[in-house]
Formats: C-alpha cells, structure tokens, sequence
C-alpha cells in the first residue's frame, strides 16, 4: 500500500476528505518522528510501539578491499508489534498474498527443495 492510498482509505473510512485525512497522516508521522528523535517511545495500545534501537560503534570490512572500516554509533528506530495485531495478521493466513513480491514471506519458497 502506497501513501495515497493509504490516505484515500483513511479518508473514506474516516468520512473526510483526502486532504484532511493527508493532514493527519502527516501530523502522525511528524509526531511520531519528532519524539523518537528526543529518545521518546511512542506506543499504540494492540498496534505496537515505536522504539529507538542503539547500536554501538564497532568494526566493520571494506566487503570489496577487506580492509577494517570504522562503523560509528548510531540510533535507528525500530518497530514492535503489539499482540493485537501479530494476531490478526497471522489468523489472516488463509487469505492469499497477490500483488509483488514486497513482503512475501509466505511457503512460496521451498525449503526442503520438493516442488
């Protein structure tokens, strides 16, 4: 799902329009954004919650030279998925996946290399 429409459908169940609803969107993200990079949590009761992941300086390898490359500290942010919805999405297994391939972690590889 893209953006928009991720906003047609908020707007359409929300019964406001498709720029009130890219409002709120954006006035979501930008919360959210503004308090993970204050070190905040943002947490959705049976949505899930917003965190932000350290990870510490450490040494890494030029993949193509082999050579030890500093990697610095850094804060990325991270997502936890709240029961609620693990559940949901998983009792939704039935349901089958269509469209690309993004996010397709379904049985459609073959592990055990039968086809």
């Amino acid at each position: 799902m893209t953006k928009e429409e991720l906003i047609a459908k908020m707007a359409a169940s929300a019964g406001i329009t498709k720029v009130a609803a890219g409002t709120a969107l954006q006035a979501f993200t930008g919360a959210v954004t503004t308090s993970l990079k204050k070190g905040q949590r943002v947490s959705l009761v049976n949505f899930g919650t917003f965190t932000i992941s350290k990870r510490k300086a450490r040494m890494g390898r030029n993949p193509r030279t082999g050579q030890p490359v500093p990697v610095p500290a850094k804060r990325l942010p991270f997502f936890k998925v709240g029961k609620e919805l693990k559940e949901l999405v998983n009792d939704s297994r039935h349901i089958p996946i269509t469209g690309g391939d993004e996010g397709d972690d379904d049985d459609d590889d073959d592990e055990d290399g039968e086809e």
